[in-house]
């Protein structure tokens, strides 16, 4: 028996990092969530040019397309290869046939000159056509200078701005950085130390998987009025997974918690990439409510169409070989793996 659904939204992916797996462990061990930052993930992204940038985003699409999510809204952070850097992520998805939305990750981190260029990378691809969120790596690493740049942006271009909030107890300023410039259309990633009770407009954006890799703690998200979305947050983008991930940590701190709030929380994903509804994914299992979901294991695509065209059926997709990418994958890891 199969069941049909709309595609899956991945919410909050680093498609960068998809080349991650297996790199060297970091000079030191990281004790807190700032040093992962510094030792691994900074380290990760500065080394990454534009030819790696590509076959990861192949390979993140791919890897989506077999798990039955139909749109990525990534954020990506490739300081040393900012220009086109979007270009060459929206292709790649388009090549795979996975509908992406994607933005450059603004940062001070090195410095308000390669601010500048963040935000001109996300200006020249709005102004080339490409589906853009105005991105921000997070508040705790820009200047209110630009912080406000960004959100100038986004409004003159009516789009939001996607950007990591509160992840960790480093950020827990966003709240105060932040204040009078949300609105809607902004997409807030993880809030796992974001107060309850505050003013920031838009989505949440919610990463189990990563919260727990990282050890920042556990969001909670049912606590905040906000509309919740879930992201994996460059750990793949297999949606089934993260709902079901995101129903047993509600779990742990509420035991009246039901799937049906998780796969709220996954629909959600639909109303920030509505183009979305129209894909439809054929499962193997039926039927596909939350409550069978939760618990049965295996379930997986058997159809995917993407825009009324298949996109993958019987194992494979239909317009990229599978095992070429994986193998121009694992060719640009071991080069990013030498450089680190």
């Amino acid at each position: 028996m199969t069941a049909v659904t709309p595609g899956l939204v991945c919410a909050h992916h680093h498609l960068y990092s998809e080349l991650a797996r297996g790199m060297p462990a970091p000079p030191e061990v990281a004790t807190n969530f700032q040093e992962i930052l510094e030792q691994v993930w900074w380290r990760l992204d500065s080394a990454l040019d534009l030819e790696m940038l590509e076959w990861s985003a192949k390979l993140g699409a791919l890897e989506a397309l077999e798990s039955g999510t139909t749109a990525i809204i990534d954020h990506n952070e490739t300081p040393n290869a900012i220009e086109g850097s979007l270009s060459v992520i929206a292709d790649a998805c388009a090549e795979v046939g996975v509908r992406v939305v994607t933005g450059y990750g603004v940062t001070d981190r090195h410095g308000p000159e390669e601010a500048l260029r963040g935000l001109e990378e996300n200006k020249r691809f709005m102004d080339a056509g490409g589906n853009c969120l105005v991105s921000v790596h997070a508040a705790f690493t820009c200047s209110d200078e630009t912080l406000q740049g960004a959100a100038a942006l986004a409004d003159e271009y009516n789009v939001g701005v996607h950007i990591h909030v509160a992840e960790g107890p480093g950020d827990v300023d966003a709240p105060n950085r932040l204040a009078g410039l949300t609105n809607d259309k902004w997409l807030l990633s993880h809030c796992v130390h974001l107060p309850t009770e505050n003013d920031l407009k838009g989505t949440i954006l919610h990463n189990p998987r990563s919260n727990l890799n990282n050890g920042v703690g556990y969001a909670d998200p049912a606590r905040f009025r906000n509309q919740v979305a879930l992201g994996t947050d460059g750990i793949g983008a297999n949606m089934i997974e993260s709902f079901r991930l995101s129903y047993v940590m509600q779990r742990s701190v509420d035991v009246t918690a039901v799937p049906d709030t998780s796969w709220a929380w996954l629909e959600n994903g639909l109303n920030l990439v509505p183009e979305a509804r129209n894909d439809e994914v054929t499962w193997s299992y039926d039927p596909m409510d939350p409550w069978h979901i939760a618990f049965t294991a295996g379930i997986h695509p058997v159809e995917v169409k993407v825009g009324g065209e298949v996109m993958y059926a019987d194992g494979a997709p239909t317009r990229v070989d599978a095992e070429e990418i994986r193998a121009k994958a694992r060719e640009q890891a071991a080069r990013l793996h030498a450089r680190l």
